[in-house]
């Protein structure tokens, strides 16, 4: 989902449409138009989306043999999603390598905000659900608040002091709304964690498969400022990728997906299982057998 930009600087998206759908050759010269146009490309999808496009990108990424395509898949829900690819599109258009740009995501998802008030949580899957609130779930009128990123939470409206907690830093909400008829979100919500800005848009079409129904008013509250995202990403410590050369900050390189050597331990080599035909998917990289280290950013109120 794209966004409409926050201000005359925010670069436009590129969305790419129907990749598992359309012929592969077809995506394949498109992509590639677009690395020329542009150098590098960082492909932001939500863990909804089907398997198939999933597969698809990782396909086109191999084939291209490319290290100047990232692939970011956050932990966030649509909506979220969407609010993050908007902050990468600010950032773009400061002096900012691509390297550091497609690492940014990860450290920017910490200050992102993400839930949904939703009519049902009986196929919900993307939260622990408790078997009381699946129980509650299928009885009329029965609506949950659920905060997803950063840390879990289920509420069940309409018990006393049923709420969810908010950011300890300023934030603007932006509210996607469904099928569900309610203004808890804008009413009681945005209030409550004090938005100093509140924004509604549509919703975008994976969150019912996120969260397992169409009853829902997805939020997310996030940082608007430039300054400040520009700010939080120049400020941490940056450095330079040992594989392919290129600026990150983090301890993985979010395009050709190498890690740090481990100390005492040479660099790969170049002909040691090129990275652009590897599988992103999973959670650490295990090239020369080398676990991931925590990631080395700064966190909110850390």
């Amino acid at each position: 989902m794209a966004l409409p930009p926050l201000d005359d600087r925010t670069v436009p998206a590129v969305v790419l449409d129907d990749v598992d759908r359309r012929p592969l050759d077809h995506v394949l010269s498109d992509t590639q138009v677009l690395l020329d146009q542009y150098g590098h490309l960082v492909v932001v999808y939500s863990h909804a989306v089907p398997p198939a496009v999933d597969r698809r990108l990782r396909t086109v990424r191999s084939l291209l043999e490319s290290d100047r395509i990232a692939l970011f898949r956050p932990e966030l829900p649509p909506l979220g999603v969407a609010v993050l690819a908007r902050q990468l599109r600010q950032l773009a258009s400061c002096d900012i390598s691509p390297g550091v740009l497609a690492s940014a995501g990860r450290l920017l998802t910490h200050y992102i905000h993400a839930g949904a008030q939703l009519g049902s949580v009986a196929r919900l899957d993307r939260v622990p659900v408790g078997l009381t609130s699946h129980a509650r779930s299928w009885m009329p009128g029965s609506q949950f608040a659920v905060l997803a990123h950063p840390e879990p939470r289920l509420v069940r409206l309409g018990t006393p002091g049923a709420g969810l907690p908010g950011p300890e830093f300023g934030t603007w909400m932006l509210v996607g709304k469904g099928s569900l008829q309610s203004d808890w979100v804008t009413g009681t919500l945005a209030p409550s964690w004090t938005v100093q800005g509140l924004h509604e848009t549509s919703l975008p079409a994976e969150s019912a498969r996120w969260w397992g129904t169409g009853k829902t008013i997805e939020f997310a509250g996030f940082l608007p400022d430039l300054s400040v995202l520009y700010q939080l990403v120049t400020s941490v410590r940056r450095g330079v990728c040992h594989w392919c050369g290129i600026d990150v900050i983090g301890d993985r390189c979010v395009f050709c997906s190498a890690v740090p050597p481990e100390h005492g331990h040479p660099p790969a080599t170049r002909d040691d299982n090129p990275p652009a035909t590897r599988d992103d998917s999973r959670p650490d990289d295990r090239r020369g057998n080398r676990p991931v280290n925590r990631l080395d950013y700064r966190t909110p109120g850390g």
